[in-house]
């Protein structure tokens, strides 16, 4: 592979600026996560940025990547937080990071190949798809201005309607026709959008941010151990460890460089893993690789890992900015609906890509029983109980999807 060199030799305020950048494009989808699960947005930066230090720690800070706060686990942090309460949750979400340093053993021991050999796209399609689907009415309440079962009306609808409108179309519109910058960053455009509106609307209450102190330590929250919410929540898992590896593949495709042998793919499962482990305990999201911020690498040609150090730095800083999270707080529901629709759909499309790409065969029975058996387990929201302990959602799906694919005979020889 052809290797381009890094520039190491870039001035600090050129990297300074370079590092404003890459989380001005991360930011979006950054806080989105805590914003729409009811988490912290101050604890989703510190976490995504001490997150990506620790990464840079154990991989050598050889790989131009900022971690942030990963989309897979949306639906299961809403669902958890209801079943389990908040502190189980992030104890569940805290042991999700076990499940990255398995697979950073496994890759350690017998490569990368053996991943897929388990988890094909048969198997991690219909999950990402679940992913996407499985709290799609949450998102139509929150768009009409109602809670997220829909029982409480919190903005009148045809006011939250229009908002959530505005919040959708203006990112769909970033998101298909915009060029250059802007089209890295169609949720802040639609987020943007939207909560002016809201403002012409009489939605936001700046009372709160006024109030709010310019600088405020973040509310930590001591994570609880609970096993039934552990093991509701460590097959998630699966979807952004296998997103991981094609991140790591993919930016390695823009720099010239193969990660996968230097500092090598289970260095990069490890620290993610750590950042997951380290955000979950004092109640963020779990974070990932984005690759918004690889597009952002390819257009601006700086291969420099110092720019994510930068950029994580500043996420921490952000993270003790008071009246900066007050300000993310106070974004309406409409708005936040009206993202949750596109972004909800976002992740099943490429669970539904996941399949395509691989030339999936929908005609060889195998494959048929394993996309139905979880597609319709997950929409229609089977539940296992043992004895109090209850496997559902993600977590069911995946470990059926897994079985499925090991003890179902493949004659084609392909999934």
């Amino acid at each position: 592979m052809r290797e381009i060199p890094i520039q190491s030799a870039d001035p600090l305020w050129r990297q300074a600026i370079s590092g404003a950048q890459i989380l001005f494009v991360a930011f979006g989808a950054l806080v989105l996560v805590p914003l729409l699960t009811g988490l912290n947005p101050a604890l989703a930066l510190l976490g995504a940025g001490v997150g990506t230090l620790l990464f840079q720690l154990i991989t050598g800070r050889q790989v131009p990547i900022f971690l942030g706060s990963s989309f897979a686990f949306i639906a299961p942090i809403i669902f958890s937080i209801q079943t389990w309460g908040l502190p189980a949750t992030m104890g569940a979400l805290a042991c999700v990071s076990l499940m990255y340093f398995l697979f950073a053993g496994v890759v350690w021991r017998h490569g990368a190949e053996i991943v897929h050999r388990y988890m094909p796209p048969v198997v991690v399609g219909p999950i990402i798809m679940i992913i996407g689907l499985s709290l799609a009415a949450v998102g139509v309440n929150m768009a009409m201005g109602r809670s997220g079962d829909g029982k409480i009306e919190l903005v009148p609808y045809a006011t939250a309607m229009t908002v959530a409108a505005i919040a959708f179309g203006v990112t769909v519109i970033a998101a298909v026709f915009a060029r250059g910058f802007l089209k890295l960053v169609p949720i802040l455009c639609g987020v943007g959008a939207g909560y002016v509106a809201a403002i012409l609307f009489g939605l936001v209450d700046f009372g709160v941010v006024a109030a709010a102190p310019w600088f405020a330590m973040p509310q930590f929250v001591a994570p609880s151990f609970e096993l039934a919410a552990i093991l509701f929540m460590l097959p998630v898992a699966l979807a952004p460890a296998i997103e991981h590896v094609g991140d790591v593949l993919a930016i390695g495709g823009v720099t010239g460089k193969d990660y996968t042998e230097k500092p090598g793919l289970h260095r990069t499962l490890a620290g993610d893993g750590v950042g997951v482990l380290f955000s979950g305990l004092i109640g963020g999201p779990p974070i990932t690789t984005y690759s918004e911020v690889t597009g952002a690498v390819t257009l601006t040609k700086n291969y420099n890992p110092a720019i994510m150090t930068w950029a994580a730095v500043l996420a921490i800083i952000l993270a003790f900015f008071g009246k900066f999270n007050a300000l993310l707080a106070s974004i309406p529901v409409p708005v936040m609906g009206g993202i949750m629709m596109l972004m909800f759909g976002s992740v099943a499309s490429v669970g539904l890509n996941t399949l395509i790409k691989a030339r999936t065969d929908l005609d060889e029975p195998r494959n048929l029983v394993i996309v139905s058996a979880v597609l319709v387990m997950g929409i229609g929201g089977l539940a296992l109980n043992f004895d109090g302990l209850t496997l559902q959602g993600v977590s069911l799906c995946g470990v059926v999807a897994v079985v499925l694919n090991l003890i179902l005979p493949n004659r084609q020889g392909r999934a």
